[in-house]
């Protein structure tokens, strides 16, 4: 059973150091000038309690019908994911899922989250502007695993190298209660600013031994709580060692209008020089292509990314759903709506 000294969360599993908790910020809502130099400082923001409550028991309300439609939790429960012991091979919820496999995905929650009055005036607040959303979510619901995983990091990485030319925060919700076994997610302190001497970030992830065994920090999550981080900070899920429970989370991204709106919609026409993607007013937007376009094929694309510039009339998903970051007419950045 893990215990909790001094704000420190210590593990029984060898492999999980102990990790303070993160910095609270609670007390600097409606402090901007305060707000702003915590996120400087830390690279996120941890409020305890937060969200409206209703709107996260109707996304969970949604999670478990898709856990109940899979059969593989006890029925009867609304506030926990309970495992039934069901065989978990052909489990179709996973990071990276395809919409046309992964039910919860297809279902895409995060759509009435997001529109919730409460929600919505909370965001907006808090960043000091009209919220934009981009369609790239991950919806969790991470099935227990006892200690059969080999390493308590799923995989530490940062979302920046694979998202250049974007402006995002991203949002880390729990749905459900998340205590240490179920594990939750891991965060650096202050590693999301370019240091002398830092540790190599590829796009394929990161090293867990290089990342500074003092820089980690957690909690023990409850509905309501928000963590807020850059892309540029370090970060890992944590292997659900619970012998009962999913673990039910969910991370969005936003960005400020101020800091520039993508354009999103479906990839109409591409050539080596050019795009054009038609937005779901009806509007064509065609976007530069060059040599430093960060251009995504496939979520799953971790190695050969960016794609090169000559390959890409070869392999655009033409007819799919994308999103632009733009810069003066050039795209600077091209993903896949998720």
């Amino acid at each position: 059973m893990a215990t909790v000294e001094a704000n420190i969360i210590r593990s029984p599993f060898a492999d999980t150091p102990a990790m303070p908790e993160f910095n609270t910020s609670n007390h600097l809502l409606g402090d901007r000038a305060a707000l702003d130099a915590a996120w400087e400082r830390d690279g996120y923001w941890f409020f305890r309690d937060v969200l409206d409550k209703d709107a996260i028991a109707a996304v969970r309300a949604e999670y478990m019908e898709v856990l109940n439609d899979l059969g593989v939790v006890e029925p009867g429960f609304s506030d926990l994911a309970v495992y039934n012991g069901a065989s978990l091979d052909n489990y179709p919820i996973k990071m990276g899922g395809d919409p046309k496999i992964d039910p919860l995905l297809a279902r895409y929650p995060a759509d009435r989250f997001v529109v919730h009055p409460k929600i919505k005036a909370f965001f907006e607040e808090l960043l000091g502007d009209e919220v934009v959303w981009v369609p790239n979510t991950e919806f969790h619901a991470v099935p227990p695993s006892g200690s059969n995983q080999p390493s308590r990091f799923n995989f530490v990485h940062a979302d920046g190298p694979n998202n250049k030319g974007l402006k995002l925060r991203v949002a880390w919700i729990p749905i459900a209660p998340i205590d240490e076994a179920i594990g939750g997610l891991a965060v650096t302190e202050g590693l999301h600013r370019p240091r002398m001497g830092d540790f190599p970030r590829p796009s394929i992830g990161i090293d867990p031994a290089d990342v500074p065994v003092d820089s980690w920090r957690r909690a023990e999550y409850q509905p309501g709580d928000l963590l807020m981080f850059t892309l540029e900070s370090p970060h890992s899920g944590l292997a659900n060692r619970s012998d009962r429970f999913f673990r039910m989370s969910m991370d969005i991204r936003c960005t400020r209008k101020s800091d520039g709106v993508p354009v999103v919609g479906t990839l109409a026409e591409v050539d080596p020089c050019a795009i054009a993607v038609d937005d779901d007013a009806g509007a064509r937007h065609i976007f530069r292509l060059d040599e430093y376009t960060f251009f995504r094929v496939y979520r799953g694309r971790l190695t050969g990314m960016p794609v090169p510039l000559a390959d890409i009339p070869a392999i655009a998903p033409i007819g799919e759903r994308i999103f632009v970051a733009h810069e003066n007419g050039r795209a600077v950045f091209v993903r896949p709506a998720h």
